[in-house]
C-alpha cells in the first residue's frame, strides 16, 4: 500500500487596503473643519458655554467625543483631543499645530471642536 502525503499549503493572507479612520455621524471627510475658527456665532448654544464657562463646555466637547470628561481639564488634554478627533475626522493637520492652536486659541479651538462633533453626529 502506497502512503500519500497531503502537503497543505498555509499562506497568510495579504492585506491590500488599510482601514481608514472611523467617521461619526456623517461620512464627510473633505479634509478641512466644518466651520472656521472664529464661527463662534454658527452655534449659538456652544458659543453661550464657551464664553459662560469654557470648563463646562470642555467637559461637555470631551463627554461628546466619547472621552473621560476630566481630559478637558488636564494640560494637554486639548490637544490630544484635537489630534485624535482631527484624525479620526480625517482633518489635515499636524501634532504641533494642534498645540499652538490649543495654547494660543484655546476657547475659540474648543469652540470649532464642539461645534464639529454636533455637526458630524447630526445635532445642527
Amino acid at each position: 500500500m502506497n502512503e500519500v502525503s497531503v502537503c497543505l499549503v498555509m499562506t497568510n493572507p495579504v492585506v491590500t487596503h488599510q482601514p481608514g479612520p472611523v467617521a461619526y455621524g456623517t461620512n464627510v471627510q473633505t479634509g478641512e473643519w466644518s466651520t472656521g475658527l472664529c464661527s463662534c456665532c454658527s452655534d449659538i448654544m456652544v458659543c453661550a458655554l464657551g464664553c459662560l464657562c469654557p470648563i463646562a463646555l470642555g467637559c461637555y466637547t470631551a463627554n461628546k467625543y466619547g472621552e473621560n470628561v476630566c481630559l478637558a481639564c488636564i494640560p494637554g488634554g486639548m490637544t490630544a483631543m484635537r489630534t485624535h478627533m482631527r484624525l479620526t475626522y480625517g482633518i489635515q493637520g499636524t501634532i504641533c499645530n494642534d498645540a499652538l492652536m490649543s495654547f494660543c486659541c484655546g476657547l475659540c479651538e474648543m469652540c470649532r471642536m464642539a461645534r464639529e462633533i454636533r455637526i458630524r453626529n447630526g445635532e445642527t
